[in-house]
């Protein structure tokens, strides 16, 4: 596969200046234009079968999702930041109700605490202190059944509150740390971008495509065939939208690409296996389309980390 292109993606450093680049306005044209397309088609589908249902309702909610995604991703720092951090808290307080402890306010207000400090760790870019915060929520967890005099559940409220911030906060918060990256505000979207596109492609031909259930125990409309046929066209997309990366060699966006599409699948099906080991598969709505807030994020939690990390390294 190979692609060229003569469009130079200029190195911004800041998110206030995103607005500014034709290429970031470009980028934003051209993404609302196919959710636009695809919700046109889709729509005229709708009622064909329980997938293209779901294709509906996923697009319906990126159609409100999506301008104010951009519209914030374009505003001066720290408001991109403080936008991820405010989604990670409200995609944690998903998961404590699904895990049925959304009373213990303790471990709830620690999670949501430490995910501020992740905010402000990104913010000054102290990745040192932002890999401590695993270390000292923790801690404070820890300290949570001395206050309250009582032991009872506190191994399982301590190792679900450490597991609520970790997955929905340290994960999901590397986010912020690739917006550090030169280009950052375009990696981020790139990846957001790639993440929705493979789940709903997977998730709109797993009807048609038939063979060998990936993990049918956990989520059976998942098959090998769909899924390499969702990461085949994710790479597609990667290599098309390639010059928004700062560099456009093959070895940057094959990363990207495969992260996106297999830790994103990663990512859905570990909490899926969560969401259905506690009996409750959804929470609330999250605007008018499938799933909560939480399905919303939780192909980011392995995404965001491997690829800042992969990235740190070949960059």
């Amino acid at each position: 596969m190979d692609f060229n292109f003569s469009v130079h993606l200029p190195n911004i450093t800041n998110s206030a200046d995103a607005w500014q680049s034709p290429i970031y306005r470009q980028t934003v044209l051209i993404v609302l234009s196919i959710i636009f397309c695809a919700g046109a088609v889709v729509f005229f589908f709708r009622k064909k079968n329980y997938y293209f249902v779901q294709s509906w309702a996923s697009i319906k909610s990126w159609l409100f999702a999506a301008p104010v995604l951009f519209v914030m991703m374009g505003l001066e720092e720290p408001w991109p930041l403080i936008m991820l951090g405010i989604i990670a808290i409200f995609g944690a307080k998903i998961f404590f109700q699904i895990m049925g402890m959304y009373q213990r306010s303790n471990f709830v207000m620690i999670c949501y605490t430490g995910i501020v400090g992740l905010v402000i760790a990104c913010y000054y870019d102290r990745l040192d202190i932002y890999n401590l915060m695993p270390m000292m929520v923790l801690g404070c967890n820890c300290l949570v059944p001395l206050f309250r005099n009582s032991y009872r559940r506190m191994i399982q409220f301590i190792s679900l509150g450490l597991l609520a911030f970790v997955f929905l906060g340290w994960s999901f918060m590397h986010l912020g740390l690739i917006m550090k990256l030169p280009n950052g505000i375009f990696q981020v979207m790139y990846l957001i971008i790639l993440t929705e596109f493979c789940d709903n492609t997977n998730l709109a031909i797993g009807r048609y495509i038939g063979g060998w259930k990936l993990f049918p125990g956990i989520n059976p409309r998942r098959s090998f065939g769909g899924t390499a046929i969702s990461v085949l066209l994710t790479l597609f997309l990667a290599g098309s939208m390639r010059f928004v990366l700062p560099d456009t060699s093959d070895k940057y966006w094959l990363t990207a690409g495969l992260v996106a599409s297999l830790g994103g699948f990663l990512g859905d099906l570990v909490m899926t296996g969560i969401r259905r080991d506690a009996g409750m598969k959804t929470v609330g709505p999250f605007i008018i389309g499938r799933g909560d807030f939480l399905h919303r994020v939780d192909r980011l939690i392995f995404v965001a980390p491997i690829y800042y990390y992969l990235m740190t390294v070949i960059l």
